[in-house]
C-alpha cells in the first residue's frame, strides 16, 4: 500500500512539473489571449485523452453511465477551469492568479471530500498543506515585489475580478480531481475515467477555441506553443495525474500540485531571465518541505495481538469452548 502511494505521489509530482512549464511556454506566444491558451491546452489535450481511451470508454460505458452525474460534474469543471485560471493570471497578474488558483485548490479539495465523502483531514495533510500554502504565498509575494519595477497598469476592479476567477479555478480543479478519483475508486479504469471527463470538457471548450483561437495560426511559434500546451502539460500531464489519482486521495494530489508554481518560478529565472529574490527561494524551500511531509513513507502501525484463548473468564471462572463451526463443504 505504501509503495502504491509512493508511485501515485510521484506521478502527481511529475504532472506538476509539466504543468509548471505552461507559463514559460506562453511567453513565446504573447499575442495569444488567455481564453485561447486555456481552450487549446485543455480542450485539445482533453479530446486527445478521450481519443486514446476510446476502447476503454466503450468497454466501461455501463459503469460510466451509472455514474453520469459524476461524469457531468467533472466534465463541466474541466471546461471551466482553464478559462478561469488563465483569465485570473491575465487580470490579476501571474503571481496573484497562480497563488489563488493553485493555492486554494487543496483547501477546496479537502472541503469537497469532507462534504461528498465525509473524509476527515489528517494531521499530516494539515501540516503539509500549511507548509505548501506558506511557500506559495511567499513565492507570490516575491514575484509581486519584483513586478513593482514595471508600470502598474491593473485597476483594483481588474485585480478583484482576477482573484475571484482564481478562486473559481481552484474550486473547479478540486471538483474534477474529486470526480476522476471517485470514478477510479468505484472500479472505472484511470484511462476511461480521465478520457471521459476530460473529453467532455474538451468538447465544451471547442466553441471557445473557435471563437478566440485565430491568433494561434498567425505564426509558427504560436502554433508550436499551442501544440506543446495540448500535448505535453495537458495530455501527458493529466495522464500522469490520472495514474496518481488511482493511488492517492484528491486532496493529497491537489496539495502535491503546489509544486507547479515553484517549477514555474524556477523556469522563469532560468529560461525567461527573471530574477527571484531570497523570499521566493524561501517559498520554494517551504514547498519542497511540504512535498517531503506528504510523500515520506510512514512506519506501519504495530499490530495488536489478541491474547490466547485460556478457556476461562477474566475472573477465573471456566469458559466453555466455542461451538464448532458448521461444515459447509458438503
Amino acid at each position: 500500500m505504501t509503495g502504491s502511494t509512493g508511485v501515485g505521489s510521484l506521478c502527481v509530482l511529475l504532472a506538476s512539473v509539466l504543468w509548471g512549464t505552461t507559463g514559460t511556454a506562453a511567453t513565446f506566444a504573447p499575442d495569444v489571449g488567455p481564453l485561447a491558451i486555456g481552450a487549446v491546452a485543455m480542450g485539445c489535450g482533453g479530446l486527445l485523452q478521450a481519443l486514446v481511451a476510446v476502447p476503454r470508454i466503450r468497454r466501461e460505458a455501463p459503469a460510466l453511465r451509472r455514474r453520469r452525474g459524476v461524469v457531468l460534474l467533472g466534465g463541466a469543471a474541466v471546461g471551466a477551469y482553464p478559462l478561469a485560471f488563465y483569465s485570473s493570471m491575465h487580470l490579476a497578474g501571474v503571481a496573484a492568479g497562480t497563488v489563488v488558483s493553485i493555492g486554494s485548490a487543496p483547501l477546496a479539495s479537502a472541503l469537497v471530500e469532507r462534504v461528498m465523502d465525509g473524509r476527515r483531514l489528517t494531521r499530516r495533510w494539515t501540516a503539509g498543506a500549511a507548509l505548501g500554502l506558506t511557500g506559495t504565498v511567499l513565492l507570490c509575494a516575491a514575484e509581486s515585489a519584483g513586478a513593482h519595477s514595471g508600470p502598474a497598469t491593473r485597476s483594483t476592479g481588474s485585480i478583484v475580478l482576477g482573484v475571484g476567477l482564481g478562486l473559481v479555478a481552484g474550486l473547479t480543479y478540486a471538483l474534477y480531481s474529486w470526480a476522476a478519483h471517485r470514478l477510479i475508486s468505484r472500479g472505472v479504469s484511470s484511462a476511461a475515467a480521465m478520457g471521459t471527463v476530460f473529453g467532455l470538457g474538451g468538447v465544451l471548450l471547442m466553441p471557445v477555441l473557435l471563437a478566440t483561437g485565430a491568433p494561434l495560426l498567425d505564426s509558427r511559434s504560436n502554433a508550436a506553443v499551442g501544440a506543446y500546451m495540448a500535448l505535453v502539460p495537458m495530455f501527458i500531464g493529466y495522464v500522469l495525474f490520472g495514474w496518481g489519482l488511482a493511488h492517492v486521495p484528491a486532496s493529497t494530489a491537489t496539495t502535491l500540485s503546489l509544486l507547479e508554481p515553484a517549477v514555474a518560478a524556477v523556469l522563469a529565472v532560468l529560461v525567461v531571465g527573471e530574477r527571484l529574490p531570497a523570499l521566493g527561494w524561501a517559498g520554494i524551500a517551504s514547498v519542497v518541505c511540504c512535498l517531503a511531509v506528504l510523500t515520506t513513507p510512514t512506519a506501519p502501525r504495530p499490530r495488536t495481538t489478541t491474547p490466547p484463548h485460556t478457556g476461562a473468564h477474566a475472573d477465573g471462572r471456566p469458559q466453555p469452548d466455542p461451538a464448532p463451526a458448521l461444515d459447509t463443504t458438503r
